[in-house]
């Protein structure tokens, strides 16, 4: 959970799937859709998937591998994680390359390479070996985490506080020009329209592909291209069956996925063939306590939400107008609020 999450935004995802799934085998014989639903919000949902495919592999192979060599075998652990695992858990003497042992292991060395590439990442793992303490290899790979985070800054780190200063090139010869920056990759922007259609509480949601690349096998809100209202009416049709019609309700969302940024413009629709949907999809009419229980993803809760604060001022506005139009009923004859 921690890869690409903040610490603050993993704690009660961690604390809730820790006591739906206290131990491996209880892990492994869930459904994945139990595991996607309880990992809905954090993203990334490989990630989940791969947790729950090693889950299963740990139960298959009668236990848990204690060799970093073992443990990248299992799905979704790489070297990083290997290393880290063994050597905390294990007290193998592997050291760890995180981000920012990279950098600052890049900047002792004053290597002005990509330390993504195979040799420049040979050469890091032969310092880091030097560096770990074979007695505490655990604690070791912790500190060296811990200093490049806090000392060994990306921006103004604190080189006359570092006790990897002494013999660190990077420092002579400027410290924040290692490693170079690496070439940022191009954000694809993408404008969608997403509709919400209501049935006596509950809103329709479609289950996208398991083979799809993105957000595969969780449950999404109709989402199409965003054109004109009648293109979007027949483009609905066409993606999920029925017959469909665009409300005047519009709110924008911004949404981001990796290198994908999506502006998500929420429209209220109706759904007008019974429960009647394109083969392919499959579908399901959830209210709240029931979409708890469904793996959503983030751009789901982020559109409902958004939705529900625009139909809130709505009904609120309404109010105020009933009120007045009340008011102006009650008034009597031939005052000047009536006379009006």
């Amino acid at each position: 959970m921690l890869q690409q999450t903040q610490v603050k935004t993993v704690v009660p995802y961690y604390e809730a799937f820790m006591e739906r799934f206290p131990d491996v085998e209880s892990l492994a014989a869930a459904p994945l859709e139990d595991v996607l639903s309880r990992w809905s919000g954090l993203g990334y949902y490989r990630r989940a998937r791969q947790l729950h495919a090693a889950a299963v592999a740990v139960v298959e192979r009668g236990g848990f591998p204690t060799s970093s060599a073992e443990l990248e075998s299992l799905p979704g652990i790489g070297p990083y994680t290997a290393a880290a695992v063994a050597s905390m858990a294990f007290g193998e003497a592997v050291p760890v390359l995180d981000g920012n042992v990279e950098r600052l292991l890049c900047r002792r060395l004053a290597l002005a390479e990509d330390p993504k590439r195979s040799a420049v990442r040979r050469r890091l793992l032969q310092e880091a070996a030097q560096l770990l303490s074979l007695q505490r290899p655990g604690d070791s790979n912790q500190a060296m985490m811990e200093l490049g985070a806090l000392v060994c800054r990306p921006q103004q780190p604190a080189c006359d506080t570092c006790p990897l200063s002494q013999g660190c090139r990077g420092r002579e010869l400027g410290a924040e020009q290692f490693p170079p920056p690496r070439k940022r990759r191009n954000v694809e922007r993408s404008r969608l329209a997403v509709v919400v259609a209501e049935r006596q509480g509950s809103v329709l949601l479609f289950k996208r592909s398991s083979n799809e690349a993105l957000m595969a096998g969780l449950w999404e809100l109709p989402t199409i291209p965003l054109h004109t209202k009648e293109t979007m009416e027949q483009s609905l049709a066409a993606t999920y069956g029925g017959a469909w019609s665009i409300g005047s309700l519009e709110q924008v969302v911004r949404h981001s996925i990796t290198h994908r940024s999506l502006q998500l413009v929420v429209h209220r629709g109706t759904f007008t063939a019974g429960d009647s949907v394109a083969e392919g999809p499959e579908a399901t009419w959830a209210d709240a306590r029931a979409r708890e229980n469904l793996a959503l993803s983030s751009m789901v809760a982020k559109s409902l939400r958004s939705y529900e604060r625009a139909m809130q001022e709505r009904a609120a506005e309404a109010d105020v107008g009933l009120r007045r139009v009340k008011k102006l009923m009650e008034a009597p004859a031939g005052s000047p609020r009536n006379g009006r």
